[in-house]
């Protein structure tokens, strides 16, 4: 009952540490035998193991070397065993860290981290979002969910590359879901908008099953799939194609040499938006008193939102209330 209780736990253990722990004992009982053989040769039973660890090793530096017949057969039997094991425990140990590293690239390994970003879809958009993540906060970690990808080098990109479907729950595991802070849902382009959204609206229903407090960004294609998805526990969601057609609506009635469109992206890459409670302080007061208050905060109001009615072109004189917020613009820290 206790062989076989052992051999299940040593076979249960990480491979490295099967590895290390099979070489220590090795070593160990070899040396313990050179000490029972040669007392004179080798006084202590840290000479023993330490002769032991030399030549298994083949390093070899002659400080320590049995003079008996036993003693000698013992050695054959250590350089053997023992310098095939010592070999075969580097190799192995070399063969899993190539294979950890192919693991990464190719989306195999988990995610072990906390407070992370899970970015579902590798497109533009993505690299482009990581892109400013690296620029601005380098040290947040980012995980990629993608199931079009066969590959990803890890070594190229800021980010750990998880290969499956976002909307399973072992995938959605993998990534670590339960510690991760924000989630944000990408489109991937294809001939059937409808389609990718439902694909969306499910991975958002994944996504808050398995994190209930995960803030989840998720990017729509068409308006008729927006409540669904606020249903499935989206708590922002950006519909990219009306953003895009409102942007070409006024390129095309404006003639003017400077690019709109540029102009705007150089402002959203310099600039944030920020919602938040009006300050007691300024309940009462007006909207002009309200701004000159945030201008002293390095930060621009640009209006306010009373309920769900938001007002981006207020009056100076229109007077704040109780559970008003401000929209301001700041630079991204």
């Amino acid at each position: 009952m206790l062989t076989q209780f052992l051999r299940r736990f040593y076979f249960r253990l990480p491979v490295l540490v099967r590895l290390f722990s099979t070489v220590l004992i090795v070593m160990v009982v070899f040396g313990i035998c050179m000490r029972h053989i040669e007392p004179k040769q080798f006084p202590t039973y840290f000479d023993g193991i330490w002769w032991a660890f030399v030549t298994a090793s083949t390093v070899g530096y002659g400080d320590l070397i049995p003079e008996t017949l036993y003693g000698k057969i013992l050695a054959i039997f250590l350089i053997i065993s023992g310098a095939g094991l010592v070999t075969f425990s580097l190799t192995t140990i070399a063969a899993g860290t190539v294979k950890y590293a192919q693991d990464l690239s190719k989306g195999l390994t988990e995610f072990k981290g906390r407070n992370h970003i899970i970015l579902i879809g590798w497109n533009e958009r993505a690299r482009t979002l990581l892109e400013k993540l690296k620029e601005k906060h380098p040290e947040q970690p980012v995980v990629l969910i993608d199931q079009t990808l066969t590959m990803l080098p890890y070594r190229e990109h800021a980010l750990h590359f998880i290969r499956g479907d976002a909307s399973e729950d072992k995938t959605l595991q993998k990534a670590n879901i339960q510690h991760a802070k924000t989630a944000i849902i990408t489109a991937n382009a294809g001939k059937n908008e409808k389609q990718i959204d439902y694909t969306t609206v499910l991975t958002a229903i994944a996504l808050r099953g398995n994190n209930p407090t995960l803030h989840i960004v998720a990017e729509i294609l068409t308006h008729s799939q927006k409540e669904n998805l606020r249903r499935a526990g989206a708590d922002v969601v950006i519909r990219s194609n009306d953003f895009v057609s409102t942007l070409f609506f006024h390129e095309m009635y404006h003639k003017e040499k400077k690019n709109h469109l540029e102009l705007l992206l150089h402002f959203l890459r310099e600039q944030e938006i920020r919602i938040m409670s009006i300050p007691n302080e300024l309940v009462g007061k007006s909207f002009f008193e309200a701004s000159r208050y945030f201008a002293r905060k390095e930060k621009t109001a640009i209006g306010y939102m009373r309920g769900e009615d938001m007002d981006m072109s207020p009056d100076f004189q229109e007077l704040m209330h109780q559970g008003d917020c401000i929209i301001t613009l700041q630079h991204i820290d």
